[in-house]
């Protein structure tokens, strides 16, 4: 309120939420009841029942959707939070680990285990980790359903398993590592989202390309080849076989499993900015192929439901669009 949003006003961003679709008592109805993306069949019999343009309806209906979504100026509040956040622990997590002997060699995760001191610079590392994490997966339920929500939502519970399983173990030493080699990439995706917002085309393609590169070297370079190493075989080796050995390394596993289709999403994005000059809209994309800000455009030159003189530049009724939204 303080910090975010006069920020995002400084750079253009509009306090205003989307354009509001003209009140109808029969389509409110079907958006409600029926569907919200009605088929090409539905359309024709509510033109001819409410003697509108097919072009008109489909229009409203779109508008209706993105009534329901929050503005630009919220998705960029929440961005700057969340980069604050990730670059404020990343940098505490790097200070600590810095001067923390098993960041040089990770073999000291295991040296007298499980009688290893917690200080208070771990404890106050995974509260706060803890924290975060606790709130998002609170916060995914209230927030606009995407297409990985389910992935999320698994991430999420395997996060919070991690943190709070190697804490009551006191498996800390191994779970700052890993706590801090997510979080090194988290920070990059947030500020390209906060470039993309501020409709900062250049420094948005830059740093998601930065980003990429850093998410995957970190998630399937060092997480698989430092990390999991050490998870699976000098601990077997310095302290053989536990009973929670096999939990605690299948949380990691399935982390690894969320890294390699997430990279395989980032990567094709990151290729494609490469390849047109700049990114593409996502795949997990909770925006309509035309945008809030370009919808009340139009409406503020004519009506929803008028044609345009160069149809090649609009596809399915929409205003041609190539960007991306969220990450």
């Amino acid at each position: 309120r303080f910090i975010a949003k006069p920020c995002a006003l400084h750079v253009g961003i509009q306090d205003s939420g989307p354009y509001q679709a003209q009140p109808n008592a029969i389509l409110e109805k079907v958006f409600i009841s029926i569907t919200k993306y009605p088929d090409e069949k539905r359309l024709e019999g509510l033109s001819k029942q409410l003697d509108w343009d097919v072009r008109k309806i489909q229009c409203w209906f779109r508008h209706r959707r993105n009534q329901d979504k929050p503005p630009t100026l919220t998705k960029f509040c929440e961005s700057m939070w969340r980069f604050t956040f990730y670059l404020c622990i990343f940098c505490y997590g790097i200070r600590f680990l810095w001067s923390s002997p098993w960041f040089w060699d990770i073999r000291q995760c295991w040296h007298s285990y499980p009688y290893q001191p917690l200080t208070s610079g771990l404890y106050y590392y995974y509260i706060m980790e803890l924290a975060f994490y606790w709130s998002l997966m609170f916060s995914q339920f209230i927030d606009i359903k995407r297409k990985d929500f389910l992935i999320m939502f698994l991430h999420h519970l395997a996060t919070i398993g991690l943190i709070t399983f190697s804490y009551i173990n006191n498996m800390v030493r191994v779970g700052t590592l890993v706590m801090c080699l997510h979080d090194v990439s988290d920070f990059l995706l947030e500020a390209a989202k906060l470039a993309n917002y501020a409709k900062y085309q250049r420094l948005c393609d830059t740093l998601f390309v930065i980003f990429s590169a850093v998410f995957v070297v970190t998630r399937l370079g060092i997480y698989p080849f430092w990390i999991l190493n050490t998870t699976f075989f000098e601990s077997w080796e310095m302290i053989g076989p536990y009973p929670s050995w096999w939990f605690f390394n299948g949380l990691l596993l399935i982390l690894q499993f969320l890294h390699v289709i997430w990279s395989y999403l980032i990567v094709r994005i990151a290729f494609k900015a490469l390849i047109r000059g700049k990114v593409s809209k996502d795949d997990r994309s909770d925006v309509e192929s035309s945008s809030e800000e370009e919808e009340a455009t139009a409406n503020t030159k004519g009506p929803c439901g008028s044609s345009s003189s160069n149809g090649a530049n609009r596809v399915n009724g929409h205003m041609g669009s190539s960007y991306w939204a969220e990450e």
